[in-house]
């Protein structure tokens, strides 16, 4: 598995050396019937606007491949792998994930996962990696739930322990909604540390064990959300020294995002990204960042809103000369 897995890694690292790795790919976005709440074509308008407005250009894209169900099934169940890879879950187990199962989604599922895996490899090549997709925490080992179907952090991390990238893993999850399922697959791991900041009040209803979890009350502005992060970040770098560091950078922490009950503002989401990169950076960790939810029925106002995380990158990127 590891020697595949790295053959197929060396022939992606195409990137221009002196420039941050995106990771993306054309087919991250699949069809979905009219109307449907998932604004899944955001990934095509995160690359567009990434290029339109110079933050980045075509010799900084690595292409994924689509994950494999044995690298997959390090974190679930060989049930679910076969199932979800077959077109076998059921109808139940569809409406819980928020899709009807197709050959597309499939294939965007798995790379989705496979580009945060290959961001992992990247990073510890290069520093710093971004993909333009990722972040889908509520898949738990043996179902998908609150449209995500195969938990690529939880994948990329544990890849990651098991190829010998990293010993130990953190995971920093600001989405709005607690990355419940990354939690549960590593409630006992000593190599993989879950840290969640999260509005309390939100989706999921019923929380899982982060190794720390930090539920904010609904409608927390910048300043105070900042200052959580701050209080809790630094402490977890000098306690767990982590290899590397899996950031969920959602944007439904936004004051207008339609499901988050967050107040922060688009400063607020650039100054957090480039705190936890900063952090991160600055302490020698390689860092890779995927960009989580985000919810509008403005497709381009959403799109611009998560190239934030891209944009502080590229910050990092130019003033620590990576």
């Amino acid at each position: 598995m590891r020697s595949q897995f790295i053959r197929t890694f060396a022939a992606r690292t195409t990137v221009t050396s002196n420039c941050l790795p995106i990771i993306h790919h054309h087919d991250y976005v699949s069809e979905l019937p009219k109307g449907h709440r998932f604004a899944m074509k955001k990934f095509h308008g995160v690359f567009n606007y990434l290029l339109k407005d110079n933050i980045i250009q075509m010799k900084q894209v690595a292409e994924p491949d689509e994950v494999s169900s044995q690298v997959a099934g390090l974190v679930h169940t060989p049930e679910y792998v076969e199932k979800f890879f077959t077109g076998k879950t059921s109808e139940k187990e569809q409406r819980r994930t928020g899709f009807k199962w197709n050959k597309g989604l499939l294939r965007r599922c798995r790379l989705e996962a496979g580009g945060t895996v290959l961001g992992c490899h990247l990073a510890k090549e290069r520093g710093l990696a971004c993909s333009t997709g990722g972040g889908t925490h509520h898949a738990f080992p043996s179902y998908g739930s609150g449209y995500c179907l195969l938990n690529d952090l939880a994948i990329a991390a544990e890849n990651s322990v098991a190829t010998g990238v990293a010993e130990r893993v953190l995971i920093v999850d600001l989405d709005v909604h607690q990355g419940d399922g990354t939690a549960n697959i590593f409630e006992d791991s000593d190599s993989i540390f879950t840290f969640s900041m999260h509005c309390q009040s939100n989706f999921p209803f019923v929380k899982q064990n982060s190794d720390l979890d930090v539920g904010l009350a609904d409608h927390i502005g910048d300043a105070e959300y900042m200052r959580e992060l701050q209080t809790h970040l630094p402490v977890i770098l000098e306690t767990f020294h982590p290899g590397l560091i899996l950031y969920d950078a959602g944007v439904d922490p936004h004051v207008k995002d339609e499901l988050g009950k967050l107040d922060l503002t688009d400063q607020g989401l650039f100054d957090r990204d480039y705190y936890v990169l900063d952090e991160g950076i600055r302490r020698g960790i390689p860092l890779v960042t995927v960009i989580g939810g985000g919810y509008s029925h403005d497709l381009d106002e959403l799109s611009i809103r998560h190239t934030i995380v891209h944009r502080a990158a590229t910050k990092i990127w130019n003033e620590y000369n990576l």
